[in-house]
């Protein structure tokens, strides 16, 4: 493969990323250095942690990076339901993100196990 920006899962990423971005326009103003601050960056840290880790020499790098991807993925969500819970976002719209993040991290767990394969395989 020869970028990051390949893979399935970096492109979901990126989904999840626009998502938030659009999402976080409508939070109240008070919220701007606090959820809104914290939930552009964890989103925007489940693409960079996967593209650091495709630009890693080793399988077990690109796997660490993969797994720290995965925790930004799960703190995304559970800033949306945060969002959710203080009212900042609709019933339909928790419901969209979930959707997108079921799916990057099926995609994201997909990765990890290929990623454990061709370590496996090339210690052989």
């Amino acid at each position: 493969m020869a970028s990051f920006t390949d893979l399935e899962v970096w492109k979901q990423s990126k989904k999840i990323r626009m998502l938030v971005s659009g999402i976080t326009k409508s939070f109240p103003v008070e919220e701007k250095y606090r959820l809104t601050d914290q939930i552009i960056r964890s989103s925007r840290s489940i693409g960079n942690n996967l593209a650091e880790g495709h630009g890693r020499f080793h399988y077990q790098d690109n796997i660490r990076f993969c797994i720290m991807a995965r925790g930004s993925l799960s703190e995304t969500l559970d800033h949306i339901f945060i969002a959710y819970e203080e009212k900042f976002i609709a019933d339909e719209i928790l419901q969209t993100f979930q959707a997108e993040y079921d799916s990057c991290l099926r995609l994201l767990n997909g990765y990890i196990q290929y990623l454990k394969k061709k370590k496996f395989d090339e210690l052989s």
